[in-house]
């Protein structure tokens, strides 16, 4: 209550200096007619010393003075009917001044309840960060997030299909030692939305893999614990997710649901930087990367920070960089086989795989002329053609690669 009597004696009291500067501008105000009466008796002086100087005659002097005291009749009568028409607190001022006060305090208290939060404290930002801290050490584990899941309808399963994966249940939970089964059975589990299954028989590839166990894996883990609770990221799906990261920091999916971990605790700002940095070295056709471009400018709205998503495919590209192909130029043979040799067949099998940008392509054409492989090179020059046909830009770039290592004339 005492925020909304402070708010609305301020609408009052600048609602009152407005109507104030309204009435204070009749009260000053000089009517015209009082200017033209100025200028009248001023003309009529001057008759009198043209006459004197002999500029003008007597009769036109009369006749000047005549017409001039017509118009002085006029403008003084003018004058007294705005004087009596009209004073410092008419009506209509002060009638305008009640609706501009109305539409200030009105205007005002309307705005506020649509866009502000009545009855909510200041949030400083060590509050802020205290309650994140609060948030994160206090949310519900994985169990009561999927106690609060809605019954989900049975899925519409295939007849041999759900048979079989009937025997494979069956088949795993004789045998809880095999490697093979259980992941089997978590792929399955998902596929019919199991997902409760899914995580469990994933825990069990993890515990027989023991230190064999990858990133993928983990985060594969914390992918069905967070599907399961609903795209909740629980303790148990976050500490899956720190063990991902700390097998890989590279590792993108892990990256993502992180991010989402920390948009649901109230940490924008570190979820944006994490997002920010995984799209950066996002390989082509990532899953993750897709459904990181699709949320990180809301992201970036929420961390206060001014953010443009970079176009797509304007992730850094790999393979040899044009200071790696340089560098390597300056080595004998044998040194820079082995430095280019790597990153060259790292990029062709990406390329033929996932495909690529038309820089990737020329920058593989152009390592290859370096290698002295122009054999493979044209056979990539000629794939490269094929898949960007059409494209003009792109086969300018392909071409002036294919010249600089010596396949065309």
């Amino acid at each position: 209550m005492t925020f909304w009597i402070l708010i609305s004696l301020m609408a009052l009291v600048i609602a009152a200096v407005l109507g104030l500067t309204m009435l204070r501008g009749r009260r000053n105000g000089e009517p015209a007619a009082a200017y033209d009466l100025r200028v009248y008796r001023e003309q009529l002086a001057g008759v009198d010393r043209d006459l004197a100087r002999g500029v003008i005659a007597e009769a036109d002097a009369d006749r000047i003075r005549t017409e001039i005291s017509r118009r002085i009749l006029a403008a003084d009568a003018q004058l007294q009917q705005e004087r009596d028409g009209g004073g410092p607190a008419s009506r209509t001022t002060l009638g305008v001044a009640a609706v501009l006060g109305v539409l200030l305090i009105g205007g005002a208290v309307l705005i506020y309840q649509q866009l502000g939060a009545p009855g909510y404290g200041d949030l400083p930002l060590s509050l802020r960060l205290e309650m994140a801290e609060e948030i994160h050490a206090e949310r519900p584990d994985q169990a009561t997030a999927e106690a609060r899941m809605p019954a989900s309808p049975e899925p519409e399963i295939e007849e041999n299909y759900a048979n079989l994966l009937k025997q494979l249940r069956e088949t795993v939970a004789g045998r809880p030692d095999d490697l093979q089964g259980h992941m089997l059975l978590a792929q399955h589990e998902a596929n019919v939305g199991n997902f409760k299954a899914a995580y469990e028989a994933k825990q069990r590839v993890i515990e027989l893999s023991g230190d064999s166990a990858t990133a993928e894996d983990h985060a594969e883990l914390a992918e069905l614990l967070i599907i399961a609770a609903g795209g909740y990221v629980s303790p148990e799906a976050e500490e899956v997710l720190d063990q991902a990261i700390a097998l890989d920091p590279s590792n993108g999916l892990a990256a993502y649901y992180r991010g989402q971990m920390l948009t649901q605790v109230g940490r924008p700002d570190l979820a944006f930087r994490l997002w920010d940095e995984a799209l950066r070295t996002a390989p082509a056709g990532a899953p993750w990367a897709d459904a990181i471009r699709s949320q990180i400018e809301e992201l970036a709205y929420r961390a206060g920070v001014d953010y443009q998503l970079p176009p797509s495919g304007s992730a850094p590209m790999a393979g040899p960089s044009d200071e790696d192909v340089a560098a390597a130029g300056d080595m004998n043979a044998e040194d820079r086989q082995e430095m280019i040799q790597g990153m060259v067949d790292r990029l062709a099998d990406r390329l033929a795989t996932e495909g690529g940008s038309p820089e990737e392509w020329s920058r593989l054409i152009d390592a290859l002329g370096v290698l002295g492989d122009t054999e493979r090179a044209a056979a990539i020059h000629d794939e490269a053609l094929a898949v960007f046909a059409g494209n003009p830009d792109a086969l300018d770039l392909i071409g002036a690669a294919a010249e600089k290592a010596g396949l065309t004339q």
